[in-house]
């Protein structure tokens, strides 16, 4: 299979790629009980014709008798700048022809009404989660994606980019069970005792404190995966927030601090986010400030928490 070595496009505006907020993805969750999963799949990004022209060199080894001679593309090709932007162009065309629309406040989410049926369709690359409270139209819409795209279809939606959803009949719970699992294993915590807490409230930590790590890479990688947990785990927004300060003023004192929060990750692995099928759609916002708590520049951290009814929604904890 050809594809592209990935250099840089000349044309910035033909880069984009679609990927769904976590916020719309939680928010269609809450609204909706009927979720089915899709994959582009062959057609992710090879039939998509490409507007402008575009030039690239023979492979290495297929022979060419004039070396001043190069290829001209027709079609999309895997790796290419433009692809995802052509991708989502007839992706677009083809919804839209169904009588969905894109909203203005994010390009990946599609919706449609009829009367009193909603639909949506969320869109991240090539992954698609279409939902809609009349079954039959999501057949009907599938089978249509299908001919003008070859889907997978993956059926009841259980796993989305890292987050599981258990469905329920009141609503659905998402967490990232498995991940958390496999981080507790491949950092060697699951014989480690639990801990009640994320953070120990004793301990004050600073830049520059104590002995520097010999290699600051393991606590960055650590740091970020652990930051990823924050889609589905409220409890350690702040923590993460806190902890990504020293990723490069940091010491022992800082990676003994992870640590503990991996211990307290290990009381209950499971846990994740109650999306309830609650039809109140009010928006409810939180906010908070400590008020130039940091000891390092006093600066303040705040946070935030948004729910749809009473579903988290949107939450952040930033300095």
């Amino acid at each position: 299979m050809l594809s592209n070595k990935g250099e840089e496009s000349s044309d910035p505006n033909e880069d984009q790629n679609v990927s769904l907020s976590k916020e719309q993805y939680e928010q269609i969750m809450s609204l909706q009980q009927d979720f089915q999963a899709g994959n582009e799949g062959e057609s992710a990004s090879s039939i998509n014709p490409i507007n402008g022209v575009v030039n690239f060199a023979f492979p290495q080894d297929l022979a060419v008798e004039n070396s001043g001679l190069v290829c001209k593309l027709n079609k999309s090709l895997y790796g290419l700048k433009h692809a995802s932007r052509q991708r989502y162009a007839k992706l677009n065309k083809a919804l839209c022809s169904r009588g969905y629309a894109y909203s203005i406040y994010d390009y990946s989410l599609f919706y449609k009404k009829i009367e009193t049926s909603f639909g949506y369709v969320a869109v991240y690359v090539d992954d698609i989660v279409v939902t809609r409270t009349d079954t039959m139209e999501i057949e009907e819409l599938k089978a249509f994606l299908n001919s003008s795209f070859k889907i997978k279809d993956l059926g009841r939606l259980h796993y989305f980019l890292g987050l599981e959803v258990l469905n329920k009949d009141d609503g659905v719970i998402i967490s990232q069970r498995k991940f958390a699992l496999d981080l507790l294993k491949d950092y060697q915590c699951m014989d480690y005792s639990s801990l009640t807490y994320p953070l120990d409230p004793t301990v004050k930590l600073k830049a520059k404190e104590g002995e520097a790590l010999k290699e600051p890479i393991y606590y960055r990688n650590l740091v970020g995966k652990l930051n990823f947990l924050t889609n589905t785990r409220l409890d350690i927004a702040y923590n993460m927030q806190h902890l990504s300060q020293f990723m490069d003023d940091l010491g022992e004192a800082h990676l003994r601090a992870v640590f503990h929060l991996l211990r307290y990750l290990k009381g209950d692995p499971t846990l994740g986010l109650f999306i309830s099928h609650d039809t109140d759609c009010t928006i409810k916002a939180n906010c908070d400030s400590d008020w130039a708590a940091c000891p390092d520049f006093r600066k303040s951290v705040n946070g935030y928490l948004v729910l749809l009814g009473t579903s988290p929604i949107s939450w952040k904890s930033k300095k």
